[in-house]
């Protein structure tokens, strides 16, 4: 009996393993391909004739071997490793520039990112950078913020407790214990347990389906991995058990912000990802977000591919055997058909399912299971102010707020998203705060005098809804009345906790809503981090059924859907996708190109 329980794990190992380590395919980092650092590009027309390509049939490069629906990271990222490997892959996006929530826009003369607020992980010869040091050929530089990187805010402007958060593995839980003595042993406990694997995680979508199920049916998914363990946990479940010390458990749980869901639905294996990801610190990218679709695109285009923008895919094309053939493009009224043998959607779960597929393959088992698993995510309100003075004027910082009106972050949010919306629009309870201008050492030069900050929130997508169908510049009194009020009361927040910042220094104020999401960047129902990201979504099931392998063969999901959300949880879902495509494990190229590229600097010293 135990023999044969020896061979069958025997097996069972050696199959995992082969998968785990298979290298059969093509490496895209098997050669450094860093440049020598070019002076950054300022001038918009410059920028635009990369980042601004529009759709036509004639620039729709011949003999594809992979279309890309959506230009994210997740799907920018996918096309670059391809294109590394020759592969000639075109990138499609709806909007009017490339980068998804990596894009920039100007109005009255202040540039403002949409999506990139801080990105950790980023230490030289860490995994991470050398990867985004090859997918962009060693051109994207970063700024790292200052430490303390996070100030947490909770209670009423009478009775306001500020809390830095700072990077580095030892010091983020020793200035925590200054401020909270007596919670020493809580502090120590929250560290061990956010200290999660997530290889497991890549194991069960990259090994074939049945051993996947085999992991998870068996229960050995949940004995092997602490992250499954900890999945079905919620964030306040976890830290209600270490402390009663509200203040910090609202510090322990502030970061939820990041994924969107309130500590008590968001899964805290999730949750502890995004304090581990800052653990070594956060930066910037220098020249802005822009900067990173700008240097990722000349490698797509060298290979023989294109991204094009301006070019909204209708719906995926089959043949009858219910394979993936290419897409359709909407030209004006004019339905142009493009073809390759692979289709890649960076257009999250929900567009590629309910949107682009047709309706008898909709209707597929396989497919209303992986759509019964998911739900959408929360819906994100963002505020764009410009203002008139420099960072020291304003006194702005490389860093960011988290600011609440109490430490009961799960009544907050509560009761903020089931309140009247005119109510809740006077009175939001939670807003992160950053500026861009004050992070990124070249906008004093492109920008003098002036400056910006982004600030977010979440609004239920209803708030809105009713003009979901009007024409976005144009949306009526109602609507921008709704908009002002929540414009006027985050301003408020602002100015009291930045006293620099009045009312007169105000240039530029606008927001956007759920249903400008939905315009600018194709989000279903406003969702600013995909699919939601509560305890359901990082169960073994699910983990191993939504996978980069759709059940329709030569369509493929990438992006944050497929992983977890954010610029990191995109690109792993990229890593993950050309895994697959590739038939190699990228996660472990990555390691590998780490430690090859730290041996090299070793050797020049």
């Amino acid at each position: 009996m135990w023999i044969i329980v020896a061979i069958i794990c025997a097996a069972l190992a050696a199959f995992v393993y082969n998968y785990v380590f298979r290298t059969s395919g093509p490496n895209p980092f098997d050669i450094d391909t860093r440049e020598p650092l070019k002076p950054l590009v300022t001038q918009k027309k410059e920028k635009n004739k990369v980042l601004k390509q529009g759709f036509l049939a004639s620039k729709v490069p011949e003999n594809l071997d992979a279309i890309v629906i959506g230009s994210g990271i997740g799907g920018l990222g996918l096309a670059v490793l391809l294109a590394k490997v020759g592969k000639r892959v075109l990138v499609l996006e709806q909007h009017d520039r490339a980068g998804g929530c990596c894009h920039t826009f100007t109005e009255k003369g202040f540039e403002f990112d949409v999506g990139i607020h801080y990105i950790g992980d980023l230490l030289e010869h860490k995994p991470f950078r050398c990867m985004l040091d090859q997918l962009t050929n060693g051109q994207l530089q970063w700024e790292p913020l200052d430490n303390p990187f996070d100030q947490v805010v909770l209670g009423p402007p009478e009775n306001r407790r500020t809390y830095p958060i700072y990077s580095g593995r030892n010091r983020f839980p020793d200035e925590l214990k200054k401020f909270f003595p007596g919670e020493e042993a809580a502090i120590d406990e929250y560290m061990r347990l956010v200290k999660v694997c997530v290889w497991f995680l890549c194991l069960l979508k990259l090994v074939p389906v049945p051993l996947a199920k085999f992991l998870v049916y068996t229960g050995l998914a949940n004995r092997l991995s602490f992250f499954f363990r900890m999945a079905s946990r919620s964030v306040t479940e976890v830290v209600n058990e270490l402390t009663e010390n509200n203040d910090l458990r609202a510090v322990f749980s502030y970061i939820f912000g990041t994924y969107g869901n309130m500590p008590k639905d968001g899964s805290f294996s999730m949750h502890s990802l995004l304090v581990c990801h800052y653990l070594t610190g956060a930066w910037y990218p220098i020249g802005g977000a822009s900067e990173i679709a700008y240097h990722m695109i000349p490698i797509i285009e060298k290979a023989g591919g294109a991204v094009l923008v301006r070019a909204p895919v209708n719906r995926i094309l089959f043949n009858d055997n219910k394979e993936a053939i290419g897409v359709s493009v909407m030209k004006g009224q004019e339905e142009i058909h493009v073809h390759a043998p692979k289709v890649i959607s960076n257009a999250g779960i929900f567009n590629t399912y309910q949107k682009l597929l047709p309706k008898e393959l909709q209707a597929m088992p396989a497919i209303q299971k992986q759509l019964g698993m998911m739900k959408n995510g929360a819906g994100g309100l963002s505020i764009f102010l410009g203002l008139t003075g420099t960072k020291e004027d304003l006194g702005l910082k490389a860093d960011n707020y988290w600011i609440f009106t109490e430490h009961n972050l799960d009544e907050l949010v509560v009761t903020y998203l089931k309140g009247n919306r005119e109510e809740s629009a006077r009175s939001v309870p939670l807003l992160f705060v950053a500026s861009p201008s004050a992070k990124d050492p070249t906008w004093e030069e492109r920008s003098p005098g002036k400056s910006t900050l982004s600030l977010v929130s979440f609004a239920n997508y209803e708030w809105f809804e009713e003009w979901k169908d009007d024409k976005v510049t144009n949306r009526g009194t109602d609507y921008n009345e709704l908009k002002q009020i929540f414009c006027d009361s985050i301003l408020e927040v602002v100015m009291s906790v930045f006293p620099k910042i009045t009312r007169d220094k105000v240039e530029f104020i606008e927001a956007g809503t759920p249903i400008t999401n939905t315009h600018y960047i194709g989000a279903p129902k406003g969702e600013i981090y995909g699919a939601d990201h509560g305890t359901a979504r990082f169960s073994a099931e699910c983990s191993a059924t939504v996978r980069p392998q759709t059940p329709l063969k030569n369509l493929y999901l990438t992006g944050q859907d497929v992983f977890v959300c954010g610029f990191a949880g995109a690109l792993a879902g990229a890593l993950t996708c050309g895994s697959v495509i590739l038939n190699r494990n990228l996660h472990l190229d990555t390691i590998a190109l780490a430690k090859k590229t730290k041996r090299k600097t070793h050797l020049k010293v």
